[in-house]
């Protein structure tokens, strides 16, 4: 059970999760309506293509690979899936905010590249931090936060116990998440795939911070 959630945790989930959130409605706005950050539709999608032989589905199995991809990235460079402070997140949210950038530009010349770069960025978020003081921890999408939660309602109306700290802490990634597609949309009706430029600076600028943070506070487990 998480005892105390510090601050950098907090921000950092909402952020990430913001971040996400944006991509993810840029995506499904300006991508054929195909969401990003998550792969479950995508996957149906191509079992629906094996199937019917849909043209489309070689792309879908290529936004899969690269949704890999972006995992594998971070498998490299986090060498633990629980949160600590001075491992190398920095790193990987530069990689992150590079592929957007990418992503942004192959979209700007109609190169389905940009789809694939997208994917890897947000394979390689939700890689990141997969656990913290034992919750599971997804900032890319939020069916598993409303999924856990929902059990944590269940066993308090059972009896058990209620953990309010990672109460706190999915609801933070939750309302991340859909504040970020609000941005994401606003944006996109402004700038189209130009959009992409601000979750790839809030990337960038969580990187600086997070080394800022580690700078200035020695390593613990939290």
């Amino acid at each position: 059970m998480i005892t105390r959630l510090p601050k950098w945790v907090e921000y950092g989930a909402f952020l990430l999760a913001l971040l996400a959130g944006c991509v993810n409605a840029i995506g499904l706005l300006g991508f054929d309506h195909q969401a990003v950050s998550h792969l479950s539709g995508s996957v149906t999608q191509f079992g629906v293509g094996l199937f019917t032989l849909n043209p489309v589905t070689l792309h879908l199995f290529w936004v899969i690979v690269s949704f890999l991809v972006g995992a594998m990235i971070s498998g490299v460079l986090i060498e633990n899936t629980a949160l600590k402070l001075g491992r190398h997140y920095g790193s990987a949210l530069l990689i992150e905010g590079g592929l957007l950038i990418l992503a942004m530009l192959a979209l700007q010349y109609g190169s389905n590249w940009g789809h694939y770069f997208a994917s890897a960025a947000c394979g390689l978020q939700n890689a990141l931090i997969t656990t913290y003081s034992g919750a599971v921890v997804r900032t890319t999408h939020v069916t598993g936060v409303f999924t856990d939660l929902g059990l944590m309602i269940g066993a308090r109306l059972r009896g058990q116990a209620f953990d309010k700290r990672k109460a706190i802490l999915f609801s933070i990634i939750i309302v991340g998440f859909v504040l970020g597609g609000v941005l994401g949309a606003a944006l996109y009706q402004q700038w189209h795939y130009l959009a992409l430029l601000v979750p790839a600076a809030m990337a960038v600028l969580l990187a600086l911070l997070y080394h800022a943070l580690v700078r200035d506070k020695p390593p613990r487990l939290d």
